[in-house]
């Protein structure tokens, strides 16, 4: 990754696993980064991160729970097409996103960040992925599940190779496979 890149915390600290990506970048922060990159947690703020977005950033890192049906714990790395939801050709747009600032998903925030974007003339993200994390529940509850917990160092080290432009292999060294992902 290169020219400015916001890496992105998002997720409810309450609701178990939830919090995976509020407790990565909270790992990832403690690390040296490249003059350019932001790292953030924003926790439920989706709101607010779809403003900040209005800050012109090149790449747009979100790291989130993600279920996707895999074992819990399972990283995966998902590359948005630019756009807030992929749509069929001819689908109708979606109707403009419904501002609830403690159930934004991601989608939500990207659809907003469009939104926003069409208003202002700003220009979103050239390039978003999307780190995401099998959780193994999102029951309320404070900490991380033992496999989701033991995913986050790996999760740094993905987003660290992601931010230095290196192509993450899991391959040479142990730690959990990274699952790319359309």
């Amino acid at each position: 990754m290169n020219a400015r890149v916001l890496v992105a915390g998002i997720g409810n600290v309450f609701l178990g696993d939830d919090g995976f990506g509020v407790e990565t970048v909270r790992a990832l922060a403690a690390h040296p980064l490249p003059e350019g990159v932001e790292v953030v947690d924003f926790g439920v703020r989706g709101v607010h991160l779809a403003y900040q977005l209005l800050d012109g950033y090149d790449t747009l890192l979100l790291i989130d729970a993600t279920a996707r049906g895999g074992e819990p714990g399972t990283l995966y790395l998902i590359e948005a097409d630019g756009h807030a939801v992929a749509r069929a050709p001819g689908a109708q747009a979606p109707a403009p996103p419904v501002l609830d600032g403690h159930h934004m998903s991601p989608d939500a925030v990207l659809a907003l960040l469009d939104t926003l974007c069409a208003g202002t003339g700003a220009t979103p993200p050239r390039r978003t992925l999307v780190l995401g994390c099998e959780p193994a529940g999102v029951e309320e509850g404070i900490g991380l599940s033992a496999p989701v917990a033991a995913a986050v160092p790996e999760a740094v080290r993905a987003a660290l190779d992601l931010i230095h432009g290196r192509d993450h292999d899991a391959s040479d060294r142990p730690g959990r496979e990274l699952r790319r992902t359309p």
